[in-house]
């Protein structure tokens, strides 16, 4: 078991099986050198369905909750095309999009939910990626989060 996954166990926190493709795109698509860009992936690490929007039927807390299960399934994403986590070098950037009503602007504490995991698991030096927070009206399948990232491997 890799050092990730172990503090992962830590935390009470297992990776999924990697979630299915929703469309015609590749779910993680390396270019450079050691460069993997992760393509955006929901909430759901079990195969339900989340659905919903911060601001009306959603609280800070699930989204938060929400964002945290996105970054699972895209590390789970990722261990598959690389094998080890522990290859990581560097989160370099998420982008964590919020489905949320026009009057919800605590986008940035429900993407804290992601980027916190990868800061617990990966450490301060390689698991703080650059980051944005957007508010979307809507998401593929009404998913209240959807995170996407890119990653430095080695």
């Amino acid at each position: 078991m890799s050092k990730v996954e172990e503090k992962l166990q830590e935390l009470g926190l297992t990776l999924p099986e990697p979630p299915a493709k929703g469309g015609a795109y590749a779910p993680v698509k390396q270019f450079g050198k050691g460069l993997y860009y992760v393509s955006g992936c929901g909430p759901s690490t079990d195969g339900s369905a989340i659905t919903g929007k911060l601001g009306e039927d959603v609280t800070v807390e699930q989204g938060y909750a929400y964002a945290q299960g996105c970054m699972l399934n895209v590390l789970a994403v990722l261990k598959r095309e690389i094998g080890d986590l522990d290859k990581v070098k560097n989160a370099v950037k998420v982008t964590c999009f919020v489905a949320s009503t026009p009057d919800f602007y605590a986008q940035p504490q429900v993407a804290n939910g992601g980027t916190e995991l990868l800061m617990k698991v990966f450490g301060e030096e390689i698991g703080t990626p650059s980051r944005s927070a957007i508010g979307m009206s809507v998401l593929p399948g009404n998913m209240p989060v959807e995170t996407e990232a890119l990653f430095e491997v080695e």
